[in-house]
C-alpha cells in the first residue's frame, strides 16, 4: 500500500473515488438527493480544484496499483493548532483491510512533523465509521447539526490527540 500526495491531475480519480464510495456509504442514512447534490457540490472538478487551491491537501492510497482511497486535509495554527480531516474515503471492498488505520496513522505522522498534537474530523451520526474512529482513539467532542445549502448535516465532531 502506497499513500501519496494529490495533485491537481488528480482530481479525476478522486471524484471517480467519490462516486464509489458515497453511494453505498450514505444510501442507507442520506436521500438520493442530498447525495447527488453533497457529490456535485463538493466533487465535482470545479469543486476540487477550489478546495485545492485553498489549504486543503489530498491523499491518495494506491493497493496493487488501483486507487482505494482518499483523505482531505489542513493545518489549523494559533495557540491550539489542529489539523482538521475534512474527508476520509476507502472503498467497501477495501474496508476491513487497514487501509483507513493505515490513513490515519499517516496523518497522525503528519500532525507530529508541524508539531500539531489533535486531529480532529466530522462524522455523520448514523455513519457506521462512527466506531471505526472510537477504536483509533477518537472521542465525540461535539454534537452539530450544520444547515449546508437545503440539507442539515447531523454531525459528531470527533478529536484524537496524538
Amino acid at each position: 500500500m502506497q499513500i501519496v500526495e494529490a495533485t491537481d491531475k488528480d482530481i479525476q480519480v478522486i471524484h471517480d473515488l467519490a462516486e464509489k464510495i458515497w453511494w453505498p456509504t450514505y444510501r442507507p442514512i442520506l436521500s438520493e438527493e442530498q447525495i447527488s447534490f453533497m457529490l456535485e457540490n463538493m466533487y465535482s472538478e470545479s469543486a476540487l480544484r477550489d478546495q485545492m487551491s485553498s489549504d486543503i491537501k489530498f491523499l491518495l492510497v494506491i493497493r496493487e496499483g488501483e486507487y482505494v482511497a482518499f483523505a482531505g486535509y489542513s493545518t489549523e495554527s494559533g495557540s491550539n493548532p489542529i489539523l482538521k480531516i475534512h474527508k476520509i474515503y476507502v472503498l467497501p471492498t477495501e474496508q476491513g483491510k487497514g487501509t483507513g488505520k493505515t490513513l490515519i496513522e499517516y496523518l497522525i505522522k503528519t500532525a507530529k512533523h508541524s508539531n500539531i498534537r489533535q486531529i480532529e474530523l466530522n462524522v455523520n451520526r448514523a455513519n457506521a465509521a462512527l466506531g471505526f474512529y472510537e477504536k483509533l482513539g477518537f472521542w465525540i467532542k461535539d454534537t452539530v447539526d450544520i444547515p449546508y445549502h437545503q440539507f442539515v448535516l447531523n454531525d459528531y465532531v470527533m478529536r484524537k490527540m496524538v
